[in-house]
């Protein structure tokens, strides 16, 4: 997998929804919601920002590396 994200584990740590954090963060509720799956390809410095100041919490909170190398077959 690569990286895990563990951003359901922080919002019920901190007793925050789901559509709390989006309205806090500014983003949709979908996006949150790829991001959540682990989905997500990516996500803007900014968001994770804004994510961690809301939960008050660090990146490495959110998102941990779970020493596996992601094939996603683009690179040569």
């Amino acid at each position: 997998m690569g990286i895990r994200v563990c951003l359901e584990e922080v919002l019920k740590d901190r007793g925050m929804t789901s559509k709390e954090l989006c309205r806090l963060v500014n983003i949709t509720e979908a996006n949150l919601s790829v991001l959540r799956s682990g989905k997500a390809k990516g996500v803007r410095f900014h968001t994770i920002n804004r994510i961690c100041y809301f939960l008050n919490c660090d990146v490495g909170d959110i998102l941990k590396f779970d020493g596996k190398l992601e094939e996603d077959g683009d690179e040569e």
